[in-house]
């Protein structure tokens, strides 16, 4: 928390109003300023934000989707070796078992194959075949256990070979939904920078702008709901690990699929966040949302989690003071900006328990 404090200090997040942080600190419009020389070139820079921010939302999408997939292709690929393994070694036992079953089946024949009746009333000396009934009756068990283990392996080598088939149907279908949501991302990131592109220099330091100044409203509608007045919990042991973890990654570029140590991607940051605080935690979003425990916004700690938008395509790590540090997206670094800045879906406790699951709701 001490470095999480430090970062907010020296690079002048903290309003001076309500205690807030938030990225860059952009001031508010000021009453009365002249409106500028041309309000449809405003406009239209607008209009061009908004695309642009679209963009990068479909992007995020499909990255989580992406991450979802790629885990599910991992996830099957160890599944489908082991299966492998399963069935080399009971292949093994099978060839084993049949071998013996053979031999069984040698054994009779040299033996005339007679039933042992025919051979009772056909000895020369019952009372010697009487004494070796037992064991014969003893031998017919073993080869009836044998044939019946052959038959259950030979049931288990059918199961196994459909359910390898039914993992690499699933795995490819995971491969396809990787490759499209991959080229999904690149789609949307490079009609994001084309737009970005046909902007003049001074148009893009407005732009950068006009992105500060909507999320500091969005930040400052946050607070004045007077969200902060009710949060004043503080972090876990396991918590400052992670926030340490975290902040010490500010200004490392966002790649899409990311997990570290040099780039991430948002929910790449707080998986590896929380491996530092000691805590396994899913790869995406919205797995995170789903597995985690939800607390109430009121009960929110710093290193908790905030999941973004209705689809839970974003997360950020709660540091305290209004403000997460999080990847926000390609072509940004991890940084520091304010909790309200984007709608909140709710939040999730990587070191919490099962009994807040019902919390936020």
């Amino acid at each position: 928390m001490a470095c999480a404090a430090v970062v907010l200090t020296v690079t002048g997040l903290l309003g001076t109003a309500t205690g807030a942080a938030y990225a860059d600190d952009p001031k508010p419009p000021t009453k009365g300023a002249p409106a500028p020389a041309d309000d449809s070139d405003a406009q239209r820079l607008d209009d061009v934000r908004k695309k642009i921010d679209a963009l990068y939302r479909k992007a995020e999408q499909a990255t989580e989707a992406y991450n979802a997939a790629k885990e599910q292709v991992e996830l099957q690929q160890k599944e489908i070796v082991k299966l492998a393994r399963t069935i080399d070694a009971t292949q093994r036992r099978r060839t084993t078992l049949k071998r013996q079953v053979g031999a069984l089946a040698s054994a009779q024949y040299r033996g005339g194959g007679l039933p042992a009746e025919a051979k009772l009333m056909l000895a020369a000396n019952p009372e010697g075949f009487l004494d070796n009934a037992l064991l014969a009756r003893k031998g017919q068990l073993a080869a009836k256990r044998l044939i019946s283990q052959l038959t259950k392996i030979q049931g288990d080598l059918e199961s196994y070979s459909h359910s390898a088939t039914d993992r690499w149907e699933r795995l490819e279908a995971n491969r396809k939904k990787k490759e499209n949501a991959q080229r999904d991302i690149k789609k949307k990131i490079d009609a994001a920078k084309e737009l970005e592109s046909r902007l003049a220099a001074k148009e893009k330091d407005r732009l950068k702008k006009l992105e500060d100044e909507q999320a500091f409203k969005q930040q400052q509608k946050w607070l004045d709901s007077g969200i902060l007045d009710e949060i004043s919990n503080t972090a876990s042991a396991p918590g400052k690990k992670a926030i340490s973890y975290a902040t010490a990654q500010i200004g490392k570029d966002y790649v899409w699929g990311a997990e570290g140590p040099d780039t991430f991607d948002c929910s790449g940051l707080t998986l590896r966040a929380w491996e530092h605080g000691g805590r396994t935690i899913p790869r995406t979003s919205q797995e995170q949302w789903r597995q985690l425990p939800h607390v109430a916004l009121k009960d929110m700690r710093p290193g908790d989690l905030i999941i973004y938008f209705t689809d839970a395509s974003h997360v950020g790590m709660y540091l305290g003071n209004g403000a997460i540090v999080h990847a926000p997206r390609p072509g940004r670094q991890v940084t520091i900006t304010g909790a309200g800045t984007m709608p909140i879906l709710g939040v999730v406790r990587p070191d919490g328990d099962a009994r807040h699951d019902d919390a936020a709701h």
